[in-house]
């Protein structure tokens, strides 16, 4: 990627400015500091998902209704490997 990519990764984010794209402020509103990110970039999709509904539950919606969407990642998650080892 070039210089000038607006899809670079960039890790670094300036924390004074607002960006809604690539830096929204509930992905940064975890007590620790962390963007989910940074930790679920290591996960299989599922997971990952699961992980990113279950770090920012409530922050934009219910909180249960985020619960449930990570349950749904994680059944997926569960059905593919029992497939898997089929």
């Amino acid at each position: 990627m070039s210089a000038h990519d607006p899809c670079e990764y960039n890790p670094v984010r300036d924390s004074k400015t607002t960006d809604p794209v690539n830096s929204p402020s509930h992905y940064k509103s975890h007590p620790s500091g962390v963007e989910c990110i940074t930790i679920t970039e290591h996960m299989s999709f599922n997971i990952g998902n699961a992980m990113k509904y279950l770090w920012r539950s409530g922050l934009k919606h219910d909180a249960t209704e985020d619960m449930r969407k990570a349950v749904w990642y994680i059944n997926r998650e569960i059905a593919r490997r029992n497939h898997e080892q089929q």
